[in-house]
């Protein structure tokens, strides 16, 4: 993977998660975390909401992680925009639920009440492909296989 978008993933924590359910796209801020390899990104939501809806009507997404905290003012000309496309799995084995709750806890501890709350459902977003733009112009795509 290329080094840019790794690091993307790891020094960021949230995101924006697009979804889509007949021809209307809804966009949700959303807090992640990724497997080391970045091929998995797993978020929790609850069972009412549209983007869950939508997921469970349409599992195609879109993310965009940036570095538009970082890059502000006169360094917004090195602003770096990565878009993932992937696919939305529901989390039904215990044991990874267990897992990602973990994970989300230790990166997220202010998410526990959510979490813990009986709606809550636990996302994993299966990595497709890697769009980076560097700047204004500068782009990079990656497949992931």
């Amino acid at each position: 993977m290329n080094q840019i978008i790794s690091e993307l993933i790891k020094n960021n924590d949230v995101c924006v998660l697009a979804t889509v359910a007949g021809a209307m796209p809804h966009c949700s801020l959303m807090s992640y975390v990724a497997t080391e390899d970045g091929r998995k990104i797993y978020m929790v939501t609850h069972k009412n909401t549209k983007k869950f809806k939508n997921l469970e009507v349409n599992p195609e997404v879109s993310l965009l992680i940036d570095s538009r905290e970082m890059d502000r003012g006169e360094k917004r000309h090195r602003a770096k925009a990565l878009t993932v496309t992937g696919t939305y799995e529901k989390v039904k084995d215990e044991p990874k639920q267990g897992e990602i709750r973990r994970r989300l806890l230790d990166r997220h501890p202010h998410l526990k009440d959510f979490i813990e709350d009986p709606q809550a459902q636990f996302i994993i977003i299966r990595v497709r492909a890697f769009q980076l733009l560097e700047g204004i112009a500068d782009a990079y795509f990656e497949e992931v296989y």
